[in-house]
Order: structure tokens, then sequence, then C-alpha cells
């Protein structure tokens, strides 16, 4: 039987582990060529996994893999990694940008560091990466762009607490908004994909609220089946959305989510910007 993502090549910043692994693994199951574009060369002692053991991960699954070191933020390191990518697998049929930095600090406690990282990572690096490999998604079969971004919503409450993450992330959707019609005429979809609660990833273990939080969330998969369903829609009719994960699910008659969440017993907790 035909697998829907077989022969096409995927890449996916951010891929070494988290969301954009899961989103990677699902369409390796699929047949898929996966690029593991990420900055993680050697294991972390509290992040496991590196590009080698996800793309590992991904060629068990089904697919192919392209393990790429690469900082989004280094134009010269992503067009590397663009080349690489073309040159192994012949083009480039979807772009995930996924990678993504975070740091709630208010204003006043946030430093300008935090601040240029968030904004070099999340809105220029996937500017950076889209336009990079636009070349290549314009001679694609239904190519899609999908950014792991929220909902475009302009209520001060959140941006208030935490302004300098929220316009990094409004940054990745506004290039959603900006690119699906400006790459329309090419037939090239652009969509944006977001949690409606937090997700199991090292970022909400580590960073946000531990093994508490964690418990509290759903598991990164229930973004790959989302993405999944989105990726296998007509990019000449599907774009300029901005998709949640359980109304995607929902819309393909799956509603019974208990499957995804890390703990049954604990009330789940709603994510940012839903």
């Amino acid at each position: 039987m035909s697998r829907v993502f077989e022969g096409k090549t995927v890449f996916i910043t951010g891929s070494s582990r988290g969301i954009g692994k899961a989103i990677g693994l699902k369409l390796a199951s699929e047949g898929a060529n996966i690029v593991v574009a990420a900055k993680t060369a050697e294991p972390h002692p509290k992040l496991p996994g590196t590009v080698y053991t996800a793309a590992e991960e991904m060629i068990a699954a089904g697919g192919n893999a392209l393990p790429v070191i690469v900082d989004i933020r280094s134009e010269e390191l992503v067009q590397q990694a663009v080349d690489k990518a073309v040159a192994e697998f012949g083009g480039i049929d979807i772009l995930i940008n996924n990678a993504s930095a975070i740091n709630l600090s208010s204003t006043e406690h946030v430093s300008m560091k935090r601040y240029d990282l968030m904004h070099s990572v999340n809105t220029r690096g996937t500017f950076l990466c889209t336009k990079l490999c636009l070349p290549y998604l314009k001679k694609a079969n239904n190519p899609h762009v999908l950014n792991l971004s929220p909902p475009l919503n302009m209520e001060a409450k959140w941006f208030a607490n935490h302004v300098a993450y929220t316009m990094a992330k409004f940054g990745m959707s506004m290039c959603v908004l900006g690119h699906a019609e400006e790459f329309k005429d090419f037939g090239i979809a652009v969509n944006a994909l977001w949690p409606r609660t937090t997700i199991d990833t090292a970022a909400v273990r580590n960073l946000l609220g531990g093994d508490a939080l964690s418990r509290q969330s759903r598991t990164p998969d229930i973004i790959a089946d989302a993405a999944y369903y989105i990726l296998c829609k007509d990019s000449t009719s599907s774009t300029g959305n901005f998709f949640v994960d359980d109304e995607v699910l929902a819309a393909e008659g799956i509603t019974n989510l208990d499957k995804y969440a890390v703990d049954l017993t604990k009330d789940l907790m709603p994510d940012f910007f839903v």
C-alpha cells in the first residue's frame, strides 16, 4: 500500500527532540525523507537526543533522514543545510518551522540577550528558512510551509506578562499571514499550527513547570498527527490558516483525545494564546 508522503522531502527545524522530532517520525513512517535540522550535535545532560539519534529513529520508522547541524540564526548555515538537503534528496517539498526560543520574563527582567535570541530564532529564523527553501518549494508538488506558531490574537492579556516572547512568536504567525498571500500564485500553502494545551516537551519540563506541568500536558504526538492532516491538504486551497491541534483532529472525526494525555488523572493545562 502506498504511503502518503513516500519520497517527499521535509525540512524540519528543531527536530532533534520534542514536537519537531514527533512530526518527523510521523512523516517518516509514511515514507518521507526528513532533513533533521537542529543544533544538537552532542547529547545534553538534561535533554536527550541529537540530530544523529533522531535521524536513526526516523530511518527505523520507515523513512530516510539526513542529520544536519544548523543554527537558524546563521544565513550561511541555513543555506548549507538547504543545499545538503537538495543534493541528498533532489528538492524540498515541505518546510516545518518548528525551532523556537522561549523566555517568559517581564520587560524589566528579560535580558536583551534573551530578547535578541527569541527574535533571531523565532521570527528571523522562520523568515530565513522560508526564504531559502522557497526556490525549491516553487518546484514541488503540493508544497507546504507549516509554522508552529499561535493564532494572531491582539488581546493585551497575551502580551502583558511576556511581551518579548509574544512578539517573537507572533512574528512567526505574521509570516503565515504574509507568506500565504505572497506565495498564493506559486501554489504554496503556508499555515500555522498551535496546541490547545501545553505539550510535554523539554521546554515545559525544564523551563516552565517541571514534572507537575508535564503531567497536565499532552504528548507531542497530537501535534504530529494534526500536522499530518494539514500537510495532506491541497496546497492551492488550504492556506493562510491558524490551526489548533484538537480542531484539526475533530475535522477528521477524531474527538477522543485520551491517548495523547500524559496523565489522564490530571486536568489539562491550556496553552498560551488560545
